[in-house]
């Protein structure tokens, strides 16, 4: 089986540097799948979730912040504001800012609020949702 190189980086430092058999990204589009000899292709990505998933079918699962995704046909680049491991994820954190935004929404926060509100909730979402796809693979 062929492997994608497949780099992860954030604005403070690279988080992941490796080979991939299959690399799963949230576009702003929908989920991408990106293999080895992908067309070339460059994409918004939205809070989400990012999987590596290797030779032997591992799976290594990051969160980003939103960002670009830059496919080559050896290699696939992801430039985050933020990325994270999922296992590093502080989903009590995660959890309680979901919470808060749901209830700022409920307040009618003002409208230039809004979106600030609309999109930390989707962070806090997108991360509870890395956290909980992380723990059912580690249940297999």
């Amino acid at each position: 089986m062929s492997t994608i190189k497949c780099d992860i980086v954030s604005a403070e430092h690279a988080i992941f540097n490796g080979e991939a058999a299959m690399v799963v990204a949230s576009g702003i589009e929908g989920e991408l799948g990106i293999a080895p000899q992908h067309a070339p292709l460059i994409t918004q990505l939205k809070p989400g979730e990012i999987r590596v998933i290797a030779e032997d079918g591992s799976e290594q699962h990051f969160y980003v912040s939103g960002g670009i995704l830059e496919v080559q046909p050896h290699l696939v680049s992801v430039l985050a504001d933020t990325a994270i491991r999922a296992h590093d994820i502080d989903e009590a954190a995660a959890i309680k800012a979901k919470e808060e935004a749901e209830n700022l929404l409920k307040d009618n926060a003002s409208k230039q609020d809004l979106a600030k509100v609309q999109a930390e909730l989707a962070k806090a979402v997108a991360q509870i949702q890395a956290v909980a796809r992380l723990k059912k693979n580690l249940k297999r």
